[in-house]
């Protein structure tokens, strides 16, 4: 990576919801872009923590968590899902976030399910 990553350009470059596209590395992790509009899936990662930054609308993540029921995310606001929690976002409008997770990591982790989005880094410099 030669220069900055353009968030705005690269959220421009599509529009499909609930397929996150890897836009840069660090370390074993991927910085992924994603929109997402409607309600996605429950499902949990057994072996890692989910970072959800939302850059434009709010998101709501319903949580099975016997502390915490769900919480709302707006513009410049980051969650972090624990391993193991089931989860399921849910925007109402248009959301676009970022998401920050090890290389690999499936979207709907072990549920699978039609929104299992296939590997994509074709936004990636």
């Amino acid at each position: 990576m030669n220069r900055p990553v353009d968030l705005a350009d690269k959220l421009g470059l599509f529009s499909e919801h609930w397929s996150p596209k890897v836009v840069a590395r660090l370390n074993d992790y991927e910085i992924k872009l994603v929109k997402v509009k409607g309600e996605f899936v429950w499902h949990d990662h057994a072996d890692t923590d989910e970072l959800f930054l939302v850059l434009e609308g709010r998101l709501t993540i319903q949580l099975r968590d016997p502390d915490e029921r769900s919480v709302t995310v707006g513009p410049g606001q980051l969650y972090v899902v624990p391993r193991g929690v089931q989860h399921c976002p849910v925007a109402e409008g248009d959301v676009s976030a970022m998401l920050i997770e090890p290389a690999g990591t499936v979207n709907t982790g072990g549920s699978g399910g039609d929104l299992t989005a296939s590997y994509d880094t074709s936004l990636l410099d």
